[in-house]
């Protein structure tokens, strides 16, 4: 694992502070950025993604922001895909690939990649079991072993839910269960991960900063942004873009579904709804350092345990 390039995994919930803990980081240590973060992908999204400024751009180039128009989808798949482009790209440069951001889906993507066994079938599903009550599980296991011996040599005869589900991948994708989980094992990162999570010691005061960044928000005319986007772009509330916090409030907004005060109170409640949603998911990972994000010098503790770590 030491032999492995380092790659610095940065994450934490929206307000932790990560975009001015990574611009520390870039000034001191030898990393560039990639945004992880399904919002900052799209072009004239500023205030409501709190992209960060042409000042802090020059200063901290961020890799994956203004790449599509807010028209278009861009999947997990697509950023895990980009990313590990840049990742190779960046480490190439002898530099560390520093992901930073707040959409937890994308790291989870990275870390773990993607998972090709098809969606279950119902009506495939219900002809097996109907077999299964005519000549019973053993049987059906023995028809495993003929399209996926490997799968069936851990399964017993009588584990009737995998043995299904294993049939059930081999014919709708032609593929063995054990052939496509051997792929996604290949599709470990080869990097050694530094996994850092920003959290809050006092949830409280990480609601306020939502309350109070949403509030900026507004005061830097999210609402007028949302004007200049319908009218440039053939929006519609559906599209990804316009389910964003911030732009969904503010589209019910313009079209007189709530007032100025009730899209105030929707917008902080969707943030913090959000940032509960990013802490489920940090809490639930595992090897993760983390580090209180309302301390005192943040960026200077994330900044010595990097550069200890990688030294």
């Amino acid at each position: 694992m030491n032999t492995l390039p380092p790659a610095i995994f940065l994450m934490g919930p929206t307000a932790s502070g990560k975009t001015g803990v990574a611009v520390e980081l870039v000034q001191h240590l030898p990393v560039e950025i990639i945004s992880v973060d399904s919002a900052l992908v799209y072009r004239d999204m500023d205030i409501g993604t709190a992209k960060p400024d042409a000042a802090t751009l020059a200063v901290a180039p961020h890799h994956l922001i203004d790449i599509i128009d807010p028209t278009l989808s861009y999947s997990a798949a697509q950023f895990r895909n980009d990313a590990l482009s840049l990742m190779a790209e960046i480490t190439a440069r002898g530099n560390i690939p520093l992901l930073v951001g707040g959409t937890m889906l994308y790291f989870k993507v990275l870390r773990e990649g993607l998972n090709d066994l098809p969606q279950a079938d119902p009506a495939l599903r219900a002809e097996l079991e109907e077999r299964a009550q005519q000549h019973g599980w053993p049987a059906m296991h023995r028809e495993l072993a003929r399209l996926d011996p490997e799968t069936a040599a851990r399964l017993k005869p009588t584990d009737a839910q995998r043995i299904q589900r294993a049939l059930e991948v081999c014919l709708l994708s032609g593929k063995t269960m054990s052939g496509l989980l051997a792929l996604e094992q290949e599709a470990e990162l080869p990097y050694r991960l530094i996994q850092l999570a920003l959290l809050p010691g006092d949830r409280a005061v990480l609601h306020e900063r939502i309350a109070q960044r949403f509030d900026a928000m507004l005061k830097q005319d999210l609402v007028g942004e949302l004007e200049y986007l319908r009218k440039r772009y053939a929006l519609t509330p559906d599209l990804p873009s316009m389910r964003c916090v911030g732009y969904r409030q503010a589209w019910q907004y313009l079209e007189g579904e709530c007032n100025a005060a009730e899209m105030r109170e929707l917008g902080v409640i969707a943030t913090r709804q959000l940032a509960k949603r990013q802490l489920t998911w940090l809490r639930g990972m595992e090897g993760v350092i983390e580090f209180d994000c309302l301390a005192a010098d943040l960026a200077g503790r994330v900044r010595d345990y990097i550069s200890a770590t990688i030294s």
